[in-house]
């Protein structure tokens, strides 16, 4: 038969279709009773129609799935295919079950090699998604195990089905779909002699399910980010800086955004409010700036709350309790609270001109549009930072900069590219631009902003979801699905997260509590 002949067609199985799936259940399960009767067949229809699924050809029934729902917790765990069965062969379909068995797939012989089995297996895995099921669960056969009984038992036999030494026609198919081996059942269909009685448990896991009991405090699996790709200005004064920045923060409330995001130290102008002698003295300006600091913070948490969205306050200078200088990302949440981040790495201009100390704390943040976390621009270069915080479930990743040449710019924004590929996460970039030559270490700024993600088929072919105009003021969108990074990490082209060598090597942050007094965990 070629392909050019086929019709097929996916539905759901009917009560009409029994004589042709009595036919086919009779060839294939020849050598464990056979079909099904009509009646068990109608019952089962009637109560869970949507998963009996067929596939036809021009009307002629070629590939059935069989399906009911279980109880996790109770077939999860060892049991017989007979308990799946009640008075009369009427099998037992538990409507408020919180996962599938899979009962039986079929193909007719004629229609083998045209994976006809995948695309039943692809539906049943659909529906348990939108049913919010907790998994698929499977009693699969080992017909092929007679052959090597005498001198394997049925876990060597279930290994080296695993590692492809042997091939078992329902495990080497189960195993393709993304069904993983859970444990071995004893004595699960006794009448089948292939398998000798054996059997083994397999799950497919619906990675997107959440509990019932959960469902009204879920976040929003849809995040809008938000950002100020910011030009460096002079300001006559800290409230038209302010007002510059609300201005921005409520044209991005406007689009609805989750998120609004500022780029490193984007109030540095405001040392041009000293005269020009005294911004000659380094030390003196970047103090001068950080009395700006708790104003700053004040007026953006307002802003957070009145505006309903969350702020990354791009990064500000605080002088801490040691009289120390340090470069802190805040989190302004829409609920008024305050955390911060500070930068980690200090680069050789900030150590020398302005004598800035790096901080010793790491973490992410649950918001109500996701866990973030932040890294200031050069922390970005360093790789461990990014792979720390994906093991705490980041899913965003925010980058505020600031770079004054392009190719310290490149840095930066490779090296964010990296970190969203290699922690399966979204990374937001964002910027300054302009130029602003009577302040100094303020003169030049170079910026393309951008939102990247990891590269994969659900994402654009080049992983960069927007881009602004290099060195161009202006505010740009983007939509982040974090239902695609949860199905990227557990089934993605590549995991790299899920894949990683742990038993050659790990990471570990190290607990300088002993320094700095705080509570920090490895």
């Amino acid at each position: 038969m070629s392909l050019e002949e086929l019709h097929l067609n996916l539905r759901n199985l009917m009560s009409d279709d029994y004589d042709q799936l009595k036919a086919l259940m009779d060839a294939v399960y020849h050598d464990i009773g056979g079909s099904w009767p009509k009646h068990t067949i109608d019952k089962l229809i009637q109560e869970f129609p949507d998963g009996q699924i067929a596939i036809e050809d021009d009307g002629l029934l070629v590939g059935v799935a069989l399906t009911v729902q279980v109880d996790y917790d109770e077939f999860s765990n060892p049991h017989k295919y007979d308990d799946l069965i009640g008075h009369r062969e009427i099998i037992l379909n538990d409507e408020d079950g919180d996962a599938m068995y899979g009962l039986d797939v079929l193909i007719h012989p004629d229609y083998r090699g045209y994976r006809l089995g995948r695309r039943l297996y692809e539906a049943r895995k659909e529906l348990c998604r939108s049913m919010n099921l907790r998994a698929i669960l499977a009693g699969g056969r080992i017909p092929e195990y007679h052959q090597h009984a005498d001198e394997l038992t049925p876990a060597q036999y279930i290994d080296k089905v695993s590692r492809k030494e042997i091939y078992d026609p329902i495990l080497s198919f189960q195993q393709a779909n993304d069904f993983q081996v859970k444990r071995l059942l004893r004595k699960y269909l006794p009448e089948d002699e292939q398998s000798r009685g054996y059997a083994t448990l397999l799950e497919w896991n619906n990675i997107l399910f959440e509990p019932a009991a959960s469902v009204l405090d879920n976040k929003p699996t849809q995040v809008r980010v938000g950002a100020v790709q910011w030009q460096m200005r002079e300001f006559s004064s800290v409230e038209a800086a302010l007002q510059q920045i609300e201005y921005f923060v409520d044209a991005l409330s406007d689009y609805q955004s989750d998120f609004a995001v500022f780029p490193e130290l984007f109030n540095a102008p405001l040392m041009g409010l000293q005269d020009r002698a005294a911004q000659q003295d380094q030390m003196g300006a970047i103090r001068f700036l950080a009395g700006f600091t708790e104003r700053f913070k004040s007026e953006l948490s307002r802003m957070a709350v009145s505006y309903n969205i969350n702020i990354v306050g791009g990064s500000m200078i605080e002088v801490g309790d040691d009289d120390r200088l340090y470069n802190i990302a805040y989190l302004f949440h829409r609920d008024g609270t305050v955390e911060r981040q500070a930068k980690l790495h200090i680069t050789p201009q900030e150590r020398r001109d302005w004598v800035i100390e790096g901080g010793d704390e790491l973490q992410v943040f649950d918001t109500d549009a996701g866990r973030v976390g932040i890294l200031i621009c050069y922390d970005v270069e360093f790789p461990e930072l990014g792979r720390l915080l994906a093991d705490q479930d980041m899913d965003i990743l925010f980058v505020p900069f600031w770079t004054d040449t392009k190719n310290g710019y490149l840095r930066v924004r490779h090296c964010s590219q990296a970190r969203a590929i290699e922690n399966e996460c979204y990374v937001v970039l964002c910027g300054s631009v302009g130029n602003l030559p009577s302040i100094e270490n303020l003169d030049i700024q170079y910026a393309q902003s951008a939102v990247f993600s990891p590269s994969d088929f659900a994402f654009p072919h080049d992983a960069v979801l927007a881009e602004t105009t290099p060195n161009t003021e202006m505010i740009f969108f983007s939509d982040l699905d974090l239902t695609r990074l949860t199905v990227v990490r557990a089934e993605g082209s590549v995991t790299n997260l899920k894949d990683r060598r742990k038993d050659l090597f790990d990471l570990r942050w190290r607990d300088w509590s002993w320094k700095s007094g705080a509570n920090l965990e490895d």
